[in-house]
């Protein structure tokens, strides 16, 4: 990123602090006349109303003298008022500026930001202010993130809510992540870059407040650059200078981003930003309906990624963070509605294109979650080369071979290779592969329950999805049976192994690397909670010790975090191929075999590439019997057992049932031994 990217892409829009006031600018196509509100130090009381002046390309601006960094501001716009026809202009509204980056508040919702023009009074005292803030651009570098590493997906608030090491002062907020103690266990686990759950300021969806829940996850944005106050009370330096310590321990930022739609949410929703300066620049209407909102996200709106001004507001966003918070990079949430043209997704969309183009953005991980509800919304593999995709046929297929489910042993080839049958229409793959993520049951919990419980949401249990691939060894939810406590234990860890086992980009979310909970409920959006808050002092640490092994191990056999596709031919100067399928026996996988449909035993052999000729050999065992695996034994060399720390076995290797083990091959003169 060049030196001067911070006055290059300054947005023209926004409040711009300058040494002799603020100037402040608006856009809209279709307001008639426009005004900043001026409010005390407290943010209450209006102490000034000023117009705007329309300048050139819609833009409504004014340069206010004597003004200074802090001031707190809202925007008022008239013009037509018809719902039905998409104009919702009201200036009894105060609204919240879209290319504001601090506020002095969180939001709240009430059923009065959602009247009818000249029924509800003025909103001015149940909106937050936004607060004038200068730019300070953080210090410039390439990502520190790779393809191949191990992603570490955060929930802010939850992730440190409950932590006996962080202040109580520091606790749910950003600045936590820059704690010693977090950096500690991030280090332990070998984490290459959180991925830090929605951090954006949001609002509790309308039904929540009469259940006395609140939205715990942040996927409900008003605004796309201001920062939860509750996560962040310094705004933008929160995330700046947590993102420097964690840099600075070698571990790179991503940010999971909402551009797929607001909380204004349907027509009945309030109205705080975007539905009040231009309703239809900003969402796509329903077909042939003005009035109603197109709903490709399931939440009531869905923003109009294909128009100008909301793309801008996009990509001046991306920049803003990358800019003044210094971070690697972003998951989409729902990314086709970023990809829709008139309702249909291309990956050559201008908005796809343009972040890959753009000269502040380009070089960032892109991450994109490749399905909505709208049409053909379902996406994997779909996107442009330069994103990375969550993969959730790798999720499912995983659980179903360790479920034991049928005729999955092909399909968990497939997985553990990267994915060919999905992203082979490039040279590498670029999926993300996960076993669990925050929408869904957590990893302890997918060996604990067959069904999801979700009671607590008050939605009685509808919410949620119903298909969870999960299993619960003999009795649902909690037990004190030793012997099912044990097979739950080997369950998680055998995915947790074939997790660091698959090649591409790994994803672990926070807490699942030491059993954590949320007692069967699949959709935990609303529980900000007990339910879902990290319990430090209740951890397996056992648990946590074994995926330390297994990234330290990932960390220090190059092929499995190589992104290419197998050949299943020798390469790079290799003496053997860079994969091998073999049986329990040690012989090749005949097309027989791959259609077993009751095969649950595997042998995946690699050409590790960090000794001559050495190989490293995962070895599946998915059945309820212990069984010998046997290893192709070349002259010169020997097998040794790694991450588990047995005794060094030569030909032979005893694999529990339904577990993972790895094998190096080493020259038989050796001395190092095992891995770890």
């Amino acid at each position: 990123m060049p030196m001067d990217a911070e006055a290059a892409h300054r947005p023209r829009l926004g409040a711009t602090v300058t040494d002799s006031g603020i100037r402040f600018a608006v856009w809209s196509s279709a307001a008639e006349r426009m005004w900043v509100s001026l409010f005390d130090a407290e943010g209450k009381v209006e102490i000034e109303r000023l117009e705007l002046k329309r300048e050139d390309e819609d833009v409504f601006a004014l340069a206010v003298a004597g003004l200074g960094e802090g001031a707190r501001y809202g925007i008022r716009a008239d013009g037509r008022y018809a719902p039905d026809e998409g104009f919702w202009f009201d200036p009894d509204k105060l609204l919240v500026d879209p290319y504001s980056i601090r506020m002095d508040r969180a939001y709240r919702y009430d059923g009065r930001l959602a009247a009818p023009r000249g029924q509800g009074g003025d909103t001015a005292q149940l909106v937050p202010k936004t607060v004038a803030t200068a730019h300070r651009p953080a210090p410039t570098a390439p990502p520190i993130f790779r393809q191949g590493g191990l992603i570490y997906e955060v929930p802010v608030r939850a992730f440190s809510m409950a932590h006996p090491g962080i202040s109580k002062k520091l606790r749910g907020t950003i600045r936590a992540l820059a704690e010693p103690v977090v950096i500690e266990h991030l280090l332990k686990l070998g984490v290459s870059a959180v991925e830090l759950m929605p951090v954006t300021a949001t609002m509790d969806e309308r039904h929540l407040p009469r259940l006395g829940l609140g939205n715990a996850w942040g996927y409900n944005p008003v605004t796309f650059m201001a920062l939860d106050p509750r996560l962040a009370p310094e705004g933008i330096d929160d995330l700046r200078d947590a993102t420097a310590a964690l840099h600075e321990a070698g571990i790179g930022v991503i940010l999971d981003l909402v551009f797929n739609h607001t909380a204004e949410s349907d027509e009945f929703g309030p109205t705080l930003s975007l539905r009040g300066l231009d309703n239809r620049a900003y969402y796509r209407e329903a077909v042939d309906d003005p009035g109603r909102y197109a709903n490709d996200t399931g939440t009531g709106n869905t923003l109009a990624c294909d128009r100008p001004a909301a793309q801008a507001l996009v990509l001046d966003s991306l920049r803003h963070f990358v800019v003044h918070a210094g971070v690697d990079g972003f998951r989409f949430d729902l990314a086709p509605v970023l990809g829709r043209v008139g309702g249909e997704f291309t990956a050559d969309a201008p908005l796809l294109q343009a972040m890959r183009n753009d000269p502040i953005i380009g070089d960032r991980v892109l991450i994109a979650e490749p399905w909505d509800i709208g049409h053909n919304g379902y996406r994997l593999g779909g996107f442009p080369g330069e994103f990375l995709e969550w993969n959730d046929r790798y999720r499912d297929d995983v659980r179903r071979f360790w479920r034991g489910d049928r005729a999955m042993v092909g399909a968990l080839a497939t997985r553990l290779a990267g994915s060919s049958d999905i992203f082979g229409n490039g040279a590498r793959t670029r999926t993300v592969n996960f076993v669990a993520a925050h929408d869904g049951m957590t990893l302890a919990d997918i060996v604990r329950y067959e069904r999801k419980h979700n009671e607590a949401n008050g939605e009685h249990n509808h919410d949620g999805h119903n298909e969870n691939f999960s299993w619960n060894n003999g009795v649902e939810g909690e037990s004190r049976d030793p012997d099912i406590l044990a097979d739950r234990d080997r369950d998680a860890r055998a995915m947790l192994a074939t997790l660091f086992a698959s090649r591409g980009t790994i994803m672990l979310t926070a807490g699942d690397e030491f059993g954590r909970s949320q007692r069967g409920n699949n959709n935990a959006y609303a529980q900000d909670n007990e339910l879902t808050w990290l319990d430090w002092a209740d951890r397996d640490i056992a648990l946590e010790d074994f995926v330390a092994a297994l990234s330290k191990l990932r960390r220090e056999v190059p092929a499995l975090v190589g992104l290419d596709f197998f050949t299943g031919k020798p390469r790079d100067g290799s003496a053997v191929p860079d994969v091998e399928w073999l049986t329990e026996a040690g012989r090749p996988m005949s097309d027989a075999n791959w259609h077993e449909p009751d095969r649950h035993r595997l042998s995946m052999l690699l050409a590790n590439g960090d000794k001559p000729g050495g190989r490293l050999a995962v070895l599946i065992n998915g059945t309820r019997r212990d069984a010998g695996f046997r290893l192709p034994v070349r002259s010169g060399f020997l097998w040794r057992p790694a991450v588990d720390g047995l005794e060094p076995v030569n030909e032979r290797f005893a694999v529990q049932a339904r577990s993972v083990r790895f094998a190096l091959e080493r020259p038989a003169d050796d001395s190092q031994g095992e891995s770890s």
